[in-house]
């Protein structure tokens, strides 16, 4: 080994919201864990906001973060669905309450660069490293990573939380399933008249869902699907104009939109890992799968697979033995695959001109709507803690 390189038990790569959340849950299992990634870039905030389930909270709260983190965010107490496609097999509007199922809430909104300044400011001095990770090379008792600048670093185990572009996924050998979509995720957040008492608004077109989500105070967020050249052609818009289509959309459900954030546009797509842990090497987050903004799955299922990661750790004497990386692989695999291939078929069905296909999704929420058994078992199987 060579004499200046640090050693440490693990390693996560990747400083956003799962890689920060791994290195203090994985504190908590007694190992010495460093997280590391580069410094977010000036000039370019991260302008969305992620709907974290009760699960997730309660996870964060697990975590120690939870009552520092809910001044900032808001509840959804509600859910609306209206379909605005026009076609001849439409889903029958809907709404379900968090008091169905005995709950205050489903969970909190929270903007990204809140959760992501509260989880760098929880983990101690020294805990998180500000460095580019050059090179992962994969050894039998150790994994090397040479960081930007020249010094390495030595882990038992790496937790690759460094996206879809995972540097550790491909050091590890293991391959992916990958697709697009002709849509692209228009997102900003918006400030309205009429108060929004808790409730999304998810509005169904032919291009995709437009959601309006609460935040604090009279602001929402919004995610608005769209085919690349009508996403685009938004991007493009003054903030008068920008904030009318939205009053359009909205038919006056919130009022009158008094101001419009800073928009940002992300093409959507979709990835599955073949495997999530291998050769000392463990996937969570966008490195392990990618999923649309359908349910409010994506950072959820990356909060699960710390979760999950962090029991198949705890009281191992070597967190990146073949027995542990199976642990996990076993507790994730299924839970991933289905959660992903939902999320693809609510979307897929959503914009396919395929009338079997649409007839499918109109029945399947119009059950949905009307057998209340069935509505509490998706409520709270979206609701289920990591």
């Amino acid at each position: 080994m060579e004499s200046s390189a640090r050693s440490c038990d693990i390693a996560i790569v990747g400083a956003g919201p799962a890689g920060l959340a791994a290195a203090i849950a994985l504190r908590q299992t007694g190992h010495d864990a460093l997280c590391i990634g580069p410094a977010p870039q000036a000039g370019t905030p991260d302008r969305r906001t992620t709907a974290l389930l009760s699960g997730s909270v309660a996870f964060l709260n697990s975590l120690g973060l939870w009552q520092t983190l809910k001044a900032s965010a808001a509840p959804l107490r509600t859910l609306r669905l209206i379909d605005r496609t026009g076609r001849l097999f439409r889903a029958p509007d809907m709404a379900f309450n968090a008091a169905e199922i005995g709950q205050d809430a489903f969970g909190y909104n929270i903007p990204n660069h809140t959760l992501i300044t509260a989880l760098m400011e929880h983990l101690a001095e020294g805990h998180v490293r500000t460095a580019e990770v050059r090179a992962v090379d994969v050894c039998d008792k150790s994994v090397k990573l040479s960081l930007e600048g020249g010094p390495t670093l030595r882990a038992r185990l790496v937790v690759g939380a460094d996206g879809r572009n995972s540097l550790c996924r491909d050091a590890a050998g293991i391959a992916t399933r990958g697709w697009t979509y002709e849509q692209t995720a228009v997102v900003g957040n918006f400030r309205h008249s009429r108060a929004h008492q808790g409730a999304c608004t998810e509005l169904h077109f032919a291009a995709g869902p437009f959601t309006v989500v609460p935040l604090p105070g009279d602001w929402s967020s919004l995610v608005w699907v769209e085919r690349p050249a009508e996403a685009s052609r938004l991007m493009s818009l003054s903030a008068e104009a920008y904030a009318e289509a939205i009053a359009r959309r909205l038919e006056g459900v919130l009022g009158n939109i008094a101001e419009v954030g800073a928009r940002a546009a992300f093409p959507l797509s979709g990835l599955m890992a073949r495997g999530l842990a291998r050769n000392r090497v463990a996937l969570i987050g966008e490195a392990a799968h990618v999923i649309p903004p359908i349910g409010a799955q994506g950072l959820n299922l990356g909060f699960r697979d710390v979760a999950d990661l962090r029991r198949a750790v705890e009281g191992a004497s070597d967190p990146g033995a073949p027995d542990v990386l199976a642990r996990y692989e076993r507790a994730r695999r299924g839970d991933i695959l289905a959660r992903t291939l939902a999320a693809d078929l609510l979307n897929r069905t959503l914009i396919s001109t395929f009338l079997p296909l649409q007839l499918a999704r109109g029945v399947g929420l119009a059950g949905l709507a009307m057998i209340p058994p069935l509505r509490r078992m998706a409520m709270r199987q979206g609701m289920s803690a990591p």
